[in-house]
């Protein structure tokens, strides 16, 4: 594959990332919003979590800013696919640590569970799972078979998992309003959780090859 469509795959993945940062910062800044204002902590939540998804996408686009400064240097598809690679591992540790907090904080409240306002957090689910999908629609994660863009999987993977617990969620809130399953939610938590850790180590070993050459010394 040639520097030239390296190049356009990044452009094209650089313009889905800014569209996706723009919905994540609208919603994060409505929910905080509208969570001071109604003295809703569970939408105050969902909109502090939804703020480490845009501080993740905000590393995926810094890392295109960068690998765009440098495309015409010498070795710069090396370089790229090392910006790259160093963008999806750090972004992949922050999916590391949801996968960690989530896991937690189902265990913390299998054994410690708390009164849940049904309706409050069906809608902050539903608001979080529909954007979420909007933002899964315009990245259209597509396998390169000969270029793996990490940087750009990295940020499919914070939007896929956030949807991911969403529906969760829903399921388990369902479940809990209409035929008293309260245990689901936890539950739906550890199997959310275990699903983020599998992706997030998978990251972390495929661009750690890249990072440390281990491809180039096979």
């Amino acid at each position: 594959m040639t520097h030239n469509h390296h190049h356009y795959i990044e452009s094209e993945n650089e313009k889905k990332t800014v569209i996706v940062i723009i919905f994540t910062v609208i919603t994060m800044v409505a929910e905080i919003l509208f969570g001071i204002l109604t003295n809703s902590m569970a939408l105050l939540a969902d909109g502090c979590h939804m703020g480490t998804h845009a501080l993740a996408l905000t590393i995926t686009f810094l890392a295109y800013f960068f690998i765009r400064k440098i495309q015409n240097c010498k070795n710069c598809d090396l370089v790229s696919e090392k910006i790259s690679a160093f963008a999806g591992y750090t972004s992949s540790l922050f999916l590391l640590t949801t996968a960690f907090w989530i896991v937690y904080e189902s265990f913390d409240r299998l054994f410690h569970p708390l009164n849940i306002s049904f309706n409050e957090a069906l809608l902050v689910a539903v608001i979080g799972l529909v954007v979420n999908l909007l933002c899964v629609f315009v990245m259209e994660h597509k396998h390169e078979h000969k270029y793996e863009d990490y940087n750009f999987k990295s940020a499919y993977l914070h939007i896929l998992t956030d949807a991911l617990t969403s529906v969760f969620a829903i399921v388990a809130l369902l479940a809990g309003k209409y035929f008293g399953l309260y245990f689901l939610d936890p539950v739906m938590g550890f199997v959310g959780g275990a699903l983020i850790l599998k992706w997030s180590i998978g990251l972390i070993k495929d661009t750690s090859k890249v990072l440390l050459d281990i491809k180039m010394l096979k």
